[in-house]
């Protein structure tokens, strides 16, 4: 414990690093970016990039790299299992993510399962905190996660091949090819990430003195992806993103009595996307179609099951007018239609249209401002007027100061509304006001990021008994949620020898306004660091994440927590330069072998290992 204690302080003040790809001034290379609303309305807000370099140092589903690499907190059902998130203290679906630009939070339960997503299909995934309702809708609260697929447009035929394999006989596959010229460009892609899952419990036993083991965990994730663009000429361009996966994954058992049973989903998104730039007018036209089920078998043994679906057709208009040299004006009109249909809420429509304007003014290249209102239009709530207000200054280039104040919201989903014994049609969307202060400090190779915030939440949904002993969901708690997230990054090079290093901190307050009463399954305190260092072909990082207690009851009882827990991981890797890139590489996970869980009765795995072998050509 005192070596961890050690390494924690270590490692408190440092953060996030962040690498880009550098091209020669006189060989710019043009890339077309799939979210342009990201970069363009997030200056007062703080966005933490993660690029190929650091999504390759973690395991292959995304909670593991937003675990390790941001102030997210997660809650999974097990290794592999569900797995929801919680962001600055808010609920699983109140943080949207976003996929090239659109929100594809689940409709039928407004979150996103995270160990569905493998982060390797993506070119680079962002990780936006605070309120973004205005541009992206329902669920940015909280904050959003954005899934990149950018174009790129200069000739070049690329290849990437990662193959995993560890304990539980893990295995994981990942391919990419990029193709491109001045016209085209094609991404194809496919990742595979399956596990037998059957790991033993650190010092658990029956009460026979049996060793206990995680039982009916098997998982096996398929994604693939397939992205064309097309440049008409220099103004005009197309671009079409699909993806598809299955997840096929057992339900890991809480006791060795109980029935084994399994869940199987998938999507398939499908996004076509215009492109214009005609001088001062530039236009942007999104078409996506966008499908989900899943099924859940209660009994493996048998073919029976209940199902759910929902089928999306969304249409977005986006215009922006160069009003001023400094001053920018996008209108945004988008309309979505889903069909919902299941064993548990029906068959039931919902349409959606809604009307946002945006202004962004820089005053000089050291002060920009940011403004953006929404509303939307539909028969099942009424939507609030939701509205976005921000600012950044750099007073010189030691100090930038950021403000921000938006009100957003979620919309209620399908199984709130209409589920079958307890749905309820009356229900209002959640709406919450947030305020945040960021101070970004930079000096030479250290930079310093503070930001504080505010958020007050109303009508936040909760399913509660009636009066006939059925559940339904309610619009009845306030919660204030408050913290501090500080980021810290530190890079040099000496010689052939390079030196990284990085980490977050986040407190987060988050409590019910009536009770005064923490939320369960919030943290207090997280923290996450790493140190890297390479020379030549070799390369070697370590990686260490705290999560601090979490209750796991509304009344706060101490006797019901999940203790916190410090997890450690190592990796090194020899570049053989066959080829581009010809990478063995072996990852030692939880190295110290804690003995730990995010979720009750729902124990993690111990020390285990990972070998990958990576080709570039």
């Amino acid at each position: 414990m005192t070596l961890k204690i050690r390494f924690a302080c270590l490692f408190l003040l440092l953060c996030q690093s962040i690498l880009a790809q550098k091209d020669s001034i006189n060989n710019l290379k043009e890339v077309l970016v799939s979210d342009a609303n990201l970069k363009k309305y997030s200056n007062s807000q703080s966005v933490l990039k993660l690029n190929d370099s650091i999504i390759g140092k973690n395991e292959a589903l995304l909670t593991d790299l937003l675990n390790f690499n941001s102030t997210l907190y997660f809650k999974e059902y097990g290794r592999g299992m569900l797995s929801t998130v919680s962001f600055r203290g808010t609920t699983s679906s109140q943080t949207a993510v976003i996929w090239n630009g659109i929100n594809i939070n689940s409709q039928m339960n407004g979150s996103t399962d995270f160990n569905t997503i493998s982060g390797s299909d993506y070119n680079s995934v962002s990780v936006k905190a605070g309120g973004g309702s205005v541009i992206y809708g329902s669920g940015a609260i909280g904050g959003t996660v954005h899934l990149n697929n950018d174009m790129s447009f200069y000739k070049r035929f690329e290849n990437n091949l990662r193959l995993d394999y560890g304990s539980f006989n893990t295995v994981g596959i990942n391919y990419k090819t990029n193709i491109s010229n001045e016209k085209w460009s094609a991404q194809i892609g496919f990742s595979k990430n399956s596990s037998t899952n059957d790991y033993k419990y650190l010092n658990r036993y029956t009460w026979r003195g049996e060793q206990r083991w995680n039982q009916n965990g098997q998982y096996d994730v398929i994604i693939m992806n397939a992205n064309v663009g097309y440049k008409i000429n220099a103004k005009n361009s197309l671009k079409l993103y699909t993806q598809t996966s299955n997840t096929d994954r057992n339900t890991s058992l809480i006791t060795e009595t109980e029935t084994k049973s399994k869940y199987v989903n998938g999507f398939n998104r499908n996004l076509l996307e215009y492109d214009g730039n005609f001088g001062k007018l530039i236009a942007n036209f999104k078409t996506a179609y966008i499908f989900e089920n899943y099924q859940y078998y209660a009994d493996n043994s048998k073919n029976q099951y209940t199902y759910g679906k929902t089928e999306s057709f969304i249409s977005k208009a986006d215009l922006g007018y160069t009003l001023f040299k400094s001053t920018q004006i996008n209108g945004i009109v988008d309309y979505n239609r889903t069909k919902g249909y299941g064993s548990g809420f029906g068959d039931n429509t919902r349409e959606i249209g809604s009307a946002a304007l945006l202004i962004k003014q820089d005053f000089s290249t050291d002060w920009k401002n940011e403004f953006g209102i929404r509303k939307e239009f539909t028969d099942n709530y009424k939507s609030p007027v939701l509205f976005n207000l921000g600012s950044s200054y750099r007073f010189n280039k030691l100090y930038n100061l950021k403000l921000n104040l938006s009100r957003n919201f979620r919309i209620p989903t399908f199984n709130d509304l209409y589920w079958e014994q307890g749905g309820n049609p009356d229900l209002k969307p959640e709406s919450s006001y947030q305020a945040e202060i960021g101070n970004v400090f930079t000096f030479k190779n250290i930079s310093l990021t503070q930001t504080f915030y505010y958020i007050k939440i109303k009508d936040l949904l909760q399913w509660v008994p009636g009066s006939n002993g059925i559940w339904t969901p309610q619009n009845r708690d306030k919660v204030n949620s408050y913290g501090a997230e500080t980021l810290l990054s530190w890079k040099k090079q000496y010689g052939k020898n390079i030196f990284g290093a990085n980490a977050s901190y986040a407190y987060t307050a988050s409590k019910d306004e009536e009770t005064k009463k923490q939320l369960f399954f919030v943290p207090f305190n997280k923290v996450t660091g790493s140190v890297s260092y390479s020379r030549n072909r070799i390369s070697a990082y370590y990686q260490f994440l705290y999560n601090g207690f979490v209750y796991t009851r509304a009344d706060n009882n101490p006797d019901e927590i999940i203790k916190d827990y410090t997890l450690s991981n190592i990796g090194i890797d020899y570049d053989f330069k066959f080829l581009d890139s010809f990478k063995l590489g072996i990852q030692v996970l939880n190295i110290f072998n804690e003995n730990y869980e995010s979720l009750e009765d729902r124990p993690m795995p111990g020390r285990n290992f990972n070998m990958y072998l990576t080709l570039k050509f």
